[in-house]
């Protein structure tokens, strides 16, 4: 590969304009860029310049930011990561939201940091990359393709290379279903807040990248492979208390565990219980072992990758026995598993297949399909209105016919498709008390965290449309270099006090173009490997400000674009009282008041939400000042 001076390399934007059908290369600064990394962070600050208030989510004025960050395409394993940057579809304000596989690597080796796309296109159409350029094609014959089939016939049309990465959307995409996603290299989601739809409101099927023959310059190329070794030693052999054996499973043994289920984070049919009631034998079917040896896994891992976790499935049994589907991530498992009262392993694998295949965000789904089942057990709706399906709890042929009618916005699909809060509203006020989300509009990830509030705060308040601090494990980290103070799951000044100190952090990772399994409860090994990369040299104080400035920036643009700070809130179901289980009778709601003017202090802001003057100006963000007036 030839190789250039990185000074050059770092900070190239490939633009696409497809309304006008122009491609071109844009620089980001080197200042910029040290402020803002890449990724996440580089990614909002884009959002930011080029999105003013009064473009809605479906306008052509609307960007779509696909950004790797200043590891990607390294030897670091998992450096294909990418992260998807918009205004999103569910709360009509940010969007960030990451996935794994190749295209973040591909892209970089084709000489950019990021590809942003703007306008819409006049017919259905694909953007291919290539070394040190683009091009826009026609994807008429792609109309309608799932993620699997669009990803196949690209490779063929493109020379049948399998060195290409897609990035595409399925049906649910094309039909501007409100929480569709952006799925890359079949079975890695970028999915949150409705990113799909974005990029199908701009008639774009896919981008395809290359894998490119541009050599990424590394400062240092002996001491980060050095680095890359301890930290492949470390993932194989992770110290106690770092959580699930990561390097092996993955999050696949996530449903049945000794974990989740006794701290009462398992989200049971729609949060209308915390016990899943489960039969020994079926819980035994979704135990990672067993799991693999039925399902008969081939690895297919993502770029550089050496870890276990990315396995290509063949179902052994019932209706669709002998399809090929991809191994699913735990809040896959769970949104099909106990979310909507199902017990069989095969249905659940099937179902987070399915979802992915139209090109739908697994979460939102989940959610919106228990909404409709605790509906329709409680006479909410009948068959009449669910277009002749039984939505009973656990029923997976209804569930299976019901995800397609969603994808293609057909009947009663229609309504699901605009997501849980909308849809709850569309069918009348009895769904609105049910429904799970946050007040501005997404819902969170796999989990009941009415047992953990750190993540129920987090996801409420959030600016990105899904979690941005990251709980615990966020948590751990920067208490090995900050001293922070203690708290358990229910404290009322300690979780948004936490939530506040170790905002930045997530988004910093995010900012990368690695995955986050890599850091492993530290940031001190990624900060040297970005030093060895770059020769940037960052303390944890360092990497915090990254992410805050972005954390920050996002707050200042959502609220130019109309998300009140009064929306920092849960719907009335996620912030509920459990009926049973270990957070049986808690509830955050009488302490939320009091638990945001704490995080409003702790992060710099007024009492009312909005980030005060000085804060804005010590994170190099003087400019925003005069747009909060």
């Amino acid at each position: 590969m030839p190789k250039v001076n990185y000074e050059d390399f770092q900070g190239r934007v490939l633009v696409v304009d497809l309304s006008r059908g122009e491609v071109k290369t844009e620089k980001v600064s080197g200042e910029s860029l040290r402020q803002n990394l890449g990724g996440a962070c580089l990614g909002a600050k884009l959002l930011y310049d080029r999105v003013p208030p009064g473009v809605n989510w479906d306008d052509p004025g609307n960007c779509l930011i696909i950004a790797s960050g200043p590891l990607g395409g390294t030897v670091i394993p998992g450096s294909g990561t990418i992260s998807v940057i918009t205004k999103g579809a569910l709360t009509e304000g940010a969007a960030v939201t990451q996935a794994n596989g190749y295209f973040g690597a591909y892209l970089r080796h084709c000489g950019f940091d990021a590809v942003l796309v703007t306008g819409a296109a006049s017919k259905l159409s694909y953007i291919h990359i290539y070394s040190g350029g683009a091009e826009i094609r026609n994807a008429s014959n792609l109309a309608g393709k799932d993620t699997w089939e669009t990803g196949d016939l690209i490779r063929h049309e493109l020379g049948g290379a399998k060195d290409i990465s897609v990035a595409c959307i399925g049906p649910a995409g094309e039909n501007l279903v409100r929480f569709a996603g952006v799925l890359c290299d079949r079975g890695h989601a970028a999915a949150h807040n409705g990113v799909g739809a974005v990029m199908g409101s701009k008639k774009l099927k896919a981008i395809a990248a290359e894998a490119g023959r541009v050599g990424i310059p590394i400062k240092d190329s002996n001491k980060l492979l050095s680095q890359v070794n301890s930290l492949s030693n470390r993932l194989r052999n992770p110290s106690p208390g770092e959580g699930l054996e990561t390097f092996r499973w993955g999050t696949l043994n996530g449903v049945y565990n000794k974990i989740l289920q006794p701290a009462g984070n398992l989200p049971v049919k729609n949060l209308t219980t915390n016990i899943y009631d489960i039969k020994a034998e079926d819980g035994e079917r979704y135990k990672a072992t067993n799991i693999r040896s039925n399902f008969s896994a081939v690895r297919r891992p993502c770029f550089a990758c050496p870890s276990h976790h990315s396995h290509t499935f063949t179902v052994p049994e019932g209706p669709y026995k002998g399809r090929k589907v991809d191994e699913p991530e735990y809040e896959c498992l769970a949104a099909w598993g106990p979310v909507t009262g199902q017990t069989d392993a095969t249905w659940s694998i099937v179902l987070a297949d399915l979802v992915d295949k139209l090109g739908l965000e697994t979460n939102e789904g989940g959610w919106v399909v228990g909404l409709a089942m605790e509906c329709y057990e409680k006479g909410v709706i009948t068959k009449k209105d669910t277009d002749g399906l039984e939505l009973n709890w656990g029923n997976g042929e209804a569930t299976y016919a019901l995800l397609n009618n969603i994808a293609h916005r057909k009947g009663f699909g229609n309504i699901l498709a605009d997501g849980v809060m909308r849809g709850a509203r569309q069918i009348g006020e009895s769904a609105v008390s049910m429904a799970v989300h946050s007040r501005k509009g997404n819902s969170p990830r796999g989990h009941d965290h009415r047992a953990v509030w750190p993540e129920l705060f987090d996801t409420s308040i959030s600016n990105t449309g899904t979690l941005e601090s990251g709980g615990r494990v966020m948590e751990r980290m920067v208490a090995k270099y900050k001293e922070l103070p203690k708290y358990d799951h229910f404290s009322v000044e300690g979780v948004p006090m936490l939530n506040a100190l170790i905002k930045g952090a997530m988004l910093f990772e995010d900012s990368l173009g690695v995955c986050r399994f890599l850091t492993n409860t530290d940031l001190q090994p990624i900060i040297d490997m970005l030093e060895a990369a770059t020769g940037w040299q960052l303390t944890i104080d360092d990497a915090l400000t990254v992410g805050r400035r972005a954390a920050n920036r996002l707050r200042v643009f959502n609220i130019r674009h109309g998300i009140s700070p009064e929306l920092d809130q849960p719907s009335p179901r996620y912030g509920s009282a459990p009926v049973d289980g270990p957070a049986k009778g808690k509830t955050i709601m009488p302490e939320w008041k009091k638990m945001l003017s704490v995080y409003y202090k702790t992060m710099g802001w007024d009492a009312q939400g909005y980030p005060l003057p000085e804060t804005l100006q010590n994170l190099g963000l003087g400019e925003l000042v005069s747009h909060l007036k």
